[in-house]
């Protein structure tokens, strides 16, 4: 596949609860390029979380490798592997993870600010995006001040703010009401198609599903077409 931003092959994760030895998984490999979608299906259970963290580099496998825009993602110290996940993914989930006591503006510019964006540039990138996703008379207002469409709107502003090769989303609109969800769907379509970030989304939700370019079912620790 050319063009390739997130590359995992041989993935296995297993976990020890008490006297159970649970794999998790199992010889897993997925690729994924530049502005393609991808959905990723199973029961609960199965793992899906597990490996979304797994190629976010929030959870080291027990085997196999993670490449994100060629780079190893585990084969390089804790510092330098936020650097990556920083300038190369962002994060989407089901609860926005937002931080409470800053404004949606703030919340936005903030992985600009951990990077080396100067305040002036995370602010002006931070406003552009926020208007772009229809928020913007809405920069100076709180988490708490905002709806959950809003407020999810505000993580995928903040999930994308600094160009990211490739959004892994957990369950985005699982935690919203059917129209809203729906909105956030043509959102992340319409970025995705604008700014060609490669997007990996765990969801239930068939309707969104069926508007990825590829389907796969994590089952018995792989991932199967579906």
């Amino acid at each position: 596949m050319s063009d390739v931003v997130l590359d995992a092959s041989g993935i296995a994760r297993r976990y020890h609860e008490g006297p159970q030895d649970l794999q998790i998984l199992s010889g897993l490999s997925l690729q994924v390029a530049r502005g393609e979608t991808v959905a990723i299906l199973g029961r609960s259970g199965a793992g899906k979380t597990t490996l979304l963290n797994v190629l976010g580099g929030l959870d080291r496998p027990d085997a196999g490798e993670v490449r994100i825009a060629g780079e190893d993602l585990y084969g390089c110290g804790e510092r330098a592997r936020g650097r990556l996940r920083n300038a190369h993914l962002g994060f989407v989930y089901q609860l926005h993870h937002l931080l409470p006591e800053f404004t949606a503006l703030e919340n936005v510019a903030m992985p600009l600010l951990l990077g080396s964006a100067s305040v002036d540039d995370a602010m002006a990138r931070a406003t552009a995006l926020l208007e772009r996703v229809g928020l913007g008379a809405r920069l100076d207002h709180k988490p708490g001040e905002l709806s959950g469409g809003e407020r999810q709107r505000v993580a995928i502003a903040r999930a994308l703010v600094a160009g990211p090769a490739c959004v892994l989303a957990d369950e985005p609109t699982g935690n919203l009401d059917r129209s809203t969800a729906e909105y956030v769907q043509e959102l992340l379509l319409e970025l995705n198609q604008n700014l060609r970030t490669a997007m990996v989304i765990v969801t239930h939700d068939e309707q969104l599903a069926a508007r990825m370019q590829r389907r796969l079912e994590l089952r018995e620790g792989a991932l199967h077409p579906l």
